[in-house]
């Protein structure tokens, strides 16, 4: 395991450290303490090509202006909170909305916009990273403690492990918001990787992109992934729940009995990634628009430039019943784990 750091940038006229752990196998993750982001995710091809084959964080300057999400962990709660409401014990709480009527992303200050503290752990292959949340934040009660580890293993596995305590009940749900292109190429669509999912389940949206109450059957509806497919059989469909969004933007309810919760895989490169998770959801989002003020390689991150797999907790769990709790109290210890595996297939 081999680490490297360099100056990223500058936060607060605090110097920002990218960090690069790359394995024997030539599969490196760069990550930085603000946001705890993930900037780049370097892995060979069938050929042994290596590139990056993530939506990469170039200027941390742009990152700060524009919020992207590429790469950040994302809380405290992710997804959207209706109304920014919910209550815990009979205690009601209004919460800081930051799209529309809602909550997004854990409000206009979520953890993807703090500077955390990073510990490197050379011969772990360990990046990690703590940051405390006032209570208050983004107007959630409880002060917590919040720790999240990358580890890049020797057998091509990154793993992100998420643990956190609270003094006061609170909510927590978070997830890591990578988008994948396995081209190596962001300038090339994600529309012809191929999706396998272990998920019979879908919830469509509602008015919003708020998730509706229903856990709706996959099945004869282009959301159905239980056999890999190409993306571009469900981004393309005219199904009216992607038609509104001109993609997917939607969790996928997974399967308990299996223990890989996905597979993507990229045929001209042969890049595949596997993922596993003790969470009950994943939202697939294709990034459906371009984004015009944010620039990867000099250019706009184009409509399908990739695919985010956000496992976590069913999104507005704490408003819809049967979708998961996210309640936090004293005394407890939130633990959770995603793994996600690099392969190529010849």
């Amino acid at each position: 395991m081999e680490l490297t750091k360099k100056v990223f940038g500058q936060f607060k006229n605090k110097d920002v450290y990218e960090y690069t752990l790359t394995n024997e196998a030539g599969i490196a993750i760069s990550a930085i303490p603000f946001g705890a982001t993930l900037t780049k995710l370097v892995t060979p091809d069938k050929k042994g090509k290596r590139e990056n084959i993530t939506l990469n964080v170039e200027s941390l300057e742009d990152f700060v202006r524009h919020r992207p999400f590429y790469g950040a962990t994302i809380g405290r709660v992710a997804g959207r909170i209706t109304k920014g409401k919910f209550s815990i014990d009979g205690k009601e709480y209004q919460v800081d909305i930051n799209e529309g009527d809602n909550m997004l992303h854990g409000g206009p200050k979520g953890l993807d916009t703090k500077l955390w503290t990073i510990e490197v752990d050379e011969s772990a292959g360990q990046l990690v990273f703590t940051y405390e949340s006032k209570a208050g934040e983004n107007g959630f009660p409880g002060t917590m403690q919040i720790k999240v580890t990358y580890t890049l293993t020797e057998g091509n596995d990154w793993v992100i492990d998420y643990e956190a305590t609270t003094d006061e009940a609170t909510l927590f749900n978070p997830t890591n918001h990578v988008y994948f292109n396995l081209t190596g190429d962001i300038k090339q669509p994600i529309l012809d990787h191929q999706l396998e999912l272990a998920s019979s389940q879908y919830i469509p949206l509602a008015e919003e992109n708020l998730p509706s109450e229903e856990k709706a059957s996959v099945e004869g509806t282009p959301f159905d992934f239980q056999t890999a497919k190409p993306l571009k059989e469900a981004v393309l469909s005219d199904h009216e729940q992607i038609k509104q969004l001109a993609g997917l933007d939607h969790p996928f309810v997974l399967d308990k009995a299996q223990d890989q919760k996905g597979v993507l895989y990229e045929p001209e490169s042969g890049r595949e990634v596997s993922v596993y998770t003790d969470r009950n959801s994943a939202v697939v989002f294709t990034h459906n628009g371009e984004v015009d003020d944010y620039l990867i390689e000099g250019e706009p991150a184009k409509q399908y430039a990739g695919i985010t797999l956000e496992t976590q907790t069913l999104p507005d769990a704490i408003n819809k019943e049967g979708f998961g709790d996210i309640i936090l109290r004293p005394g407890e210890t939130f633990r959770s784990r995603t793994t996600y595996h690099f392969g190529t297939r010849d």
